[in-house]
């Protein structure tokens, strides 16, 4: 390892340990490393790298994304997709369980991130749950896990990341669509984990509804739903890329939670515009200062290395996945979605080629692995944000929280192993290159 590589990446954990934020670590140690290649302005080469980072008009999507997404949270959706998801499963053992990860998976389709779907299907349906009798631990377990299944279901931001770190290798329409059965089936897992777990503990049955009021009910779901089918189906037919999707996303999302439910009033619009610059802000400066990071192992063949050493010392296809999802699942647990994809996307992408294994199938898998760390101690963003709803702490809700880590696992196993779960459905659409 050469010793701009050294600087760079012991920089880089020492800022992580004293808390600094992650785009300032990664910004910082590329300096530092820059310093010790010599040859180069340092400040100027990595304020260069940031700006070209982020000049893509792909990346447009995504403020338009958590904009549609803030719109949706506010706008009473989550409401009408518990009403939708209680229709159909709630009559079940456990049933409130299955409405909340249903709701989960509806609710990720259409905001595309799992912290706003921990808050408002977390806000409403733990509280419900504790009140049938439902423990309220394994109630924080059920939403926190779920809630990463709208990483796996399209519109997702970390998929747009995913295909820019790629070089475009990846398009952002073949990923979306490859992340649909992946995402149904982790939630199926948890599902199953969660009516074992109901059955053992005899946690209620779910309330039974007349034919009218299913369908009642499953009509008032029609509005938020067919947001689906505007946004992937209008890529899909051509009718415009996934940037003018997040567009078309807005407005559709603006015309139901202000003018048809009238949930979120237009004196709170500026609130929710700012909320969404300073979400973007976030996400723009990880990925700048990532891409910075990026060139400099890449100038230094950090990848190349990394590659020959595994391939050198293992030549089984099976291995090599496990170790790689063993990594992410640690680096998941320490690290962000967006910063860990594209650091590590240049490092083992040519790994997984040289294998023969298709970049969108690697994709799922990487996306699979940090969605588990966002349910998993120290980092865990939605495990801590879901204590927090619950009025509980992560010391009570681990134990619970295991048999649903099994889930997850186990649903990333199968589709580490079975590469036609994701990529299926791209074949069938002509997506994959």
């Amino acid at each position: 390892m050469t010793w701009p590589i050294i600087v760079l990446f012991a920089s880089f954990f020492i800022l992580l340990l004293i808390n600094v934020p992650v785009a300032f670590c990664m910004g910082i140690s590329t300096v530092l490393a820059i310093i010790a290649i010599g040859d180069l302005p340092a400040f100027t080469a990595v304020a260069h790298k940031i700006a070209t980072g982020i000049d893509s008009f792909a990346l447009l999507a995504i403020p338009f994304f958590i904009l549609s997404g803030l719109l949706m949270e506010k706008g009473g959706i989550a409401r009408r997709l518990i009403d939708a998801a209680n229709a159909l499963v709630g009559r079940f053992r456990g049933g409130l369980a299955l409405v909340n990860i249903l709701t989960c998976m509806l609710f990720g389709a259409i905001s595309g991130s799992a912290t706003a779907a921990v808050s408002a299907i977390g806000g409403f349906m733990v509280p419900l749950m504790n009140s049938k009798g439902y423990d309220r631990e394994f109630n924080t377990s059920v939403t926190v896990s779920a809630s990463t299944t709208g990483l796996l279901i399209p519109p997702s931001n970390v998929m747009i990341v995913y295909s820019l770190a790629t070089g475009g290798m990846v398009s952002i329409a073949a990923i979306f669509i490859a992340g649909y059965i992946p995402g149904i089936l982790t939630g199926i897992a948890l599902m199953l984990v969660s009516s074992l777990i109901s059955i053992k503990h005899n946690y209620g049955k779910g309330e039974t509804f007349t034919i009218k009021q299913t369908i009642k009910m499953l009509l008032e779901s029609v509005g938020p739903l067919f947001l689906i089918f505007v946004a992937i189906g209008g890529i899909l037919l051509g009718w415009f890329t996934p940037t003018e999707a997040s567009a078309v996303a807005v407005l559709y999302s603006f015309i139901l939670a202000v003018l048809v439910y009238r949930e979120v009033k237009l004196k709170e619009l500026p609130k929710l515009f700012l909320q969404t610059g300073v979400t973007t802000s976030v996400v723009f400066l990880l990925i700048g200062t990532s891409m910075a990071m990026s060139w400099v192992m890449a100038s230094e063949n950090l990848p190349q290395n990394i590659s020959q050493a595994l391939i050198g010392t293992i030549n089984n296809k099976v291995l090599v996945l496990l170790i790689i999802n063993a990594l992410m699942l640690v680096v998941g647990c320490f690290m962000d979605m967006t910063p860990a994809i594209l650091i590590f996307t240049p490092i083992f992408l040519p790994v997984v080629l040289k294998f023969g294994i298709h970049p969108l199938h690697f994709g799922i898998i990487l996306i699979m692995n940090l969605c588990i760390g966002l349910c998993t101690p120290p980092v865990g963003t939605c495990l801590f944000l879901g204590c927090g709803i619950a009025q509980t702490t992560v010391s009570k809700v681990i134990r619970h929280i295991l048999p649903f880590y099994v889930a997850l696992i186990a649903a990333l196993l199968i589709c580490t192993y079975v590469p036609a779960l994701s990529m299926w459905l791209p074949e069938q659409l002509k997506l994959v290159k």
